[in-house]
C-alpha cells in the first residue's frame, strides 16, 4: 500500500470513486487475496478471476464497486448493493430504501491510527448522501470481531444471525438517525481514543 502516512488520519482527505477495471484489477487483486483479507473470501483467486468477479459487479444492475482514496492514493474498496436483489435474497425482508454495503481497507504492515474508523464513517456518509437511502444493511461474518466493533461505532444494530451459503453472518442495520447520532457521539471522543485496526473487511 502506497498511501502516504501521517501522524493522524485526515478524514477530509478521503474520497470515493467508481472502480476502474482496467486500472484497478491488479491492485484490488493484491488486496482481496491478502491473508489479512480472509473474510473477503477471495483467497487464492488469480488476477483474471478477480477481474471477472468485478466485471460481473460492473454489469449487474443492482451492485456497484468503488475505490476509496486517501490523499489521492487508493486505500480501500467499497461495494454498494441492493439487498432485495443481491446477497440477502430470501434471507430477510427488505424495506424500501435499504442499501447493502461491503468495505475492505487495503492490508498494510503500518496501519495509520484511526484509519479504518475514518473509512467506515466516510463510506456511510457516502451512502446516506443519497436521499433515497433509508437504512444501510450489512452481513459480516459472525467471527469478524473487529468489524462488529466498527459497525457498532457508526450506529449498526444486529438484527439476527443468518446462514449464508459461504458463512454465518450477523444481519445488521443502521438507520439514518442512528448514523447521525453516532457521528455526534464520535465528535466528542478525544483524539487518540480510537483504536488501530488492521485491514478489517465487511
Amino acid at each position: 500500500m502506497t498511501t502516504p502516512r501521517t501522524a493522524k488520519v485526515r478524514p477530509d482527505r478521503l474520497a470515493i470513486r467508481p472502480l476502474d477495471l482496467d486500472a484497478d484489477a491488479g491492485l484490488v487483486h493484491g488486496w482481496v487475496t491478502h491473508p489479512k483479507s480472509a473474510f473477503w473470501l477471495m483467497q487464492g483467486l488469480s488476477v483474471d478471476e478477480v477481474r471477472g468477479e468485478y466485471a460481473s459487479i460492473a454489469d449487474h444492475p443492482h451492485h456497484d464497486a468503488f475505490i476509496g482514496l486517501y490523499e489521492d492514493s487508493p486505500a480501500f474498496l467499497m461495494e454498494r448493493y441492493d439487498p432485495a436483489h443481491v446477497e440477502l435474497v430470501g434471507l430477510y425482508d427488505p424495506e424500501p430504501g435499504d442499501v447493502g454495503m461491503h468495505f475492505l481497507c487495503a492490508p498494510t504492515d503500518t496501519p495509520l491510527h484511526g484509519f479504518t474508523r475514518a473509512v467506515i464513517f466516510a463510506v456511510m456518509e457516502y451512502l446516506f448522501a443519497d436521499p433515497d437511502t433509508v437504512r444501510v444493511v450489512v452481513e459480516p461474518d459472525v467471527r469478524n470481531a473487529a468489524v462488529h466493533a466498527l459497525n457498532e461505532a457508526v450506529g449498526f444494530e444486529i438484527v439476527e444471525k443468518i446462514a449464508k451459503p459461504e458463512k454465518e453472518a450477523y444481519l445488521s442495520v443502521c438507520t439514518r438517525d442512528a448514523f447521525e447520532a453516532a457521528k455526534k457521539a464520535a465528535a466528542t471522543v478525544p483524539a487518540g481514543d480510537d483504536t488501530k485496526e488492521q485491514a478489517p473487511d465487511e
